[in-house]
């Protein structure tokens, strides 16, 4: 006696015309969800993070509507029909997917949803971008076009500025020579001290564009360690920091003397904006390691990735420059070169990771991103 066909059965059996294109699990790399559907809708294959967002298995998935995936479909389903009848090449809309589709009380996750037509045959790649990452990696590529045109001006800057310098040194040197008067050498004096001290920031603006990626095993705990124990030497009383380590995070491939550098130099800013705090014996500074798995970093999915956390209780940043402080010789303080966090920053995508802040009185939070392996 035949088995009559279930729901699920009469989709597989619908699938049976449809061969897929080759390489598909290549998409399982992706961040952003992934799935190949026939013009009715119908799910031929899905990504990793599809499987993960619903909270089903890629064959549990295959030969449901995707319709069914969706607070309302309506738009959608008139979409891909359309793109699969080559209306048009793609097209673009927003959405609701209900996450967790095995748990009674799901999740909605607002996306959007690009639905592209494939050459092979009438099929529709749908591609769902979560909408908070999709802000993110916006986000992200205004860093690092930023950067990009940071570093540029820096260099260029720098460059214009050293070669006068040296000039008004010398001239500066020459005239000293001839001035019988002591008083008028005072004048020269501070010439010469401030051409030198322009000559080091320039120096400084420059030294990470210069000096070359030292790379070896690094353990971020040591590195958290070492930060600790130069900011605990320069303020002995009045600041506490906390650590707060994973153990599990494994050693990774990086160079050591620069993240050193980038992690003091945030701790470093954070203890001078707790002067106050320090004074009556109440400040924090919190190291805080945790492993993310499935992260995305400048548009590359990693399996695992290395979120570190800086955390202060100061005044937090000046809403002013809250949206610049990564930019150089922009600084919080009087007598700040506004230099550390360019440095740092520079560093951290050096090491291929991301560096962002967030800042409310009472509370700053520098998290820095890096790929593991």
């Amino acid at each position: 006696m035949e088995r009559s066909p279930s729901t699920h059965d009469k989709g597989q059996l619908g699938l049976m015309p449809y061969s897929l294109p080759a390489n598909l699990e290549t998409l399982d790399h992706l961040a952003t969800m992934v799935s190949v559907v026939t013009p009715e809708g119908l799910c031929l294959f899905a990504n990793t993070a599809f499987e993960e967002a619903l909270g089903l298995s890629r064959r549990a998935m295959l030969g449901m509507s995707i319709f069914d995936w969706l607070v309302d479909a309506t738009v959608l389903r008139d979409v891909v029909a359309a793109v699969a009848r080559n209306d048009y090449a793609t097209s673009r809309l927003s959405a609701e997917l209900r996450r967790h589709l095995h748990l009674q009380v799901g999740e909605v996750m607002s996306v959007q949803v690009i639905a592209t037509r494939l050459e092979h045959g009438d099929l529709v790649l749908v591609e769902l971008v979560e909408a908070e990452q999709q802000t993110r990696q916006e986000r992200e590529e205004r860093v690092l076009d930023q950067a990009r045109a940071n570093k540029e001006l820096i260099r260029n800057l720098a460059h214009e500025i050293k070669n006068p310098l040296g000039g008004i040194r010398g001239a500066a040197q020459l005239l000293q020579m001839e001035l019988e008067s002591r008083s008028l050498t005072e004048y020269t004096q501070v010439i010469i001290h401030e051409a030198d001290r322009l000559q080091l920031l320039v120096d400084r603006l420059l030294a990470p564009h210069r000096r070359p990626h030292v790379v070896g095993d690094v353990n971020i705990h040591e590195v958290c360690e070492r930060v600790r124990s130069l900011i605990l030497a320069e303020f002995p009383r009045g600041l506490r920091v906390w650590r707060d380590y994973d153990t599990s995070l494994p050693e990774f491939r990086g160079d050591r003397e620069q993240l050193i550098q980038t992690v003091l130099n945030v701790a470093h800013n954070a203890a001078q904006a707790l002067t106050d705090r320090i004074a009556a014996g109440d400040a924090l500074l919190t190291l805080r390691t945790r492993v993310a798995r499935r992260v995305t970093i400048n548009r590359q999915l990693h399996r695992l990735a290395l979120v570190l956390h800086i955390e202060d209780n100061g005044p937090g940043i000046p809403e002013s420059i809250r949206d610049r402080i990564f930019y150089p010789l922009v600084s919080g303080r009087d007598g700040g070169s506004g230099l550390g966090l360019t440095l740092a920053q520079t560093f951290v995508q050096q090491h291929q990771g991301t560096i962002e802040c967030e800042s409310e009185p009472g509370r700053t939070v520098f998290k820095i991103l890096i790929p593991l392996p």
